[in-house]
């Protein structure tokens, strides 16, 4: 079969075997239909701009949550407190102490209840939280006066934590590093 028609309505002059129609419309069908879409993306655009806002404010929150935990903690070292150190930390916590030490859960709070370690002050700057899903990951600097079992503890330290949300949506940390920044002078006596 070959095409010899050509469409009336195509000013193109290109070979069609089947006529074009003209679709006749009243601009009051055209303008509702454009109403309607008009309509519907402006529906996914409001609904969009509502996901991506209760995004945003459920990070704010999660961050504000982090970073009241990480109050506790401070408030929790510094008073000796080890019932709210036993809520904060994970059962499988696992901490890098400064000295290159593990010390699980159990390890920590009885190093606490001991009175091993005793800090008078911890000044914290330079928090970054980090999110990751359900776990957060907090650096910090930490100005520390303070004594452990070998003497005096105070300086300066960078640590990390890493907090991870259980399935009940409790916070939970169960990893802590820490290390002591070495100042100039302590530099220029190793080498």
């Amino acid at each position: 079969m070959t095409a010899q028609r050509i469409d009336p309505h195509d000013k193109s002059g290109l070979l069609s075997v089947t006529p074009m129609g003209i679709a006749k419309s009243t601009l009051r069908g055209c303008s509702s239909r454009y109403l309607a879409m008009g309509v519907a993306v402006l529906m996914m655009v409001g609904t969009a701009a509502s996901v991506a806002a209760m995004g945003r404010a459920e990070k704010h929150e999660t961050r504000h949550q982090i970073e009241n935990l990480e109050d506790a903690w401070r408030s929790a070292i510094l008073k000796g407190n080890i019932p709210a150190m036993d809520a904060l930390l994970a059962d499988d916590y696992m901490a890098i102490t400064p000295t290159g030490i593990l010390q699980s859960k159990e390890q920590a709070l009885a190093s606490l209840r001991a009175g091993s370690v005793h800090f008078k002050a911890i000044d914290l700057s330079d928090r970054k939280i980090r999110m990751y899903g359900t776990t957060a990951l907090v650096t910090s600097r930490a100005e520390v006066a303070g004594t452990g079992p070998d003497g005096d503890i105070s300086g300066s330290y960078r640590y990390t934590r890493v907090y991870v949300r259980d399935a009940r949506g409790s916070w939970r940390i169960v990893s802590f590093e820490a290390s002591k920044i070495r100042q100039f002078s302590d530099h220029r006596r190793s080498e």
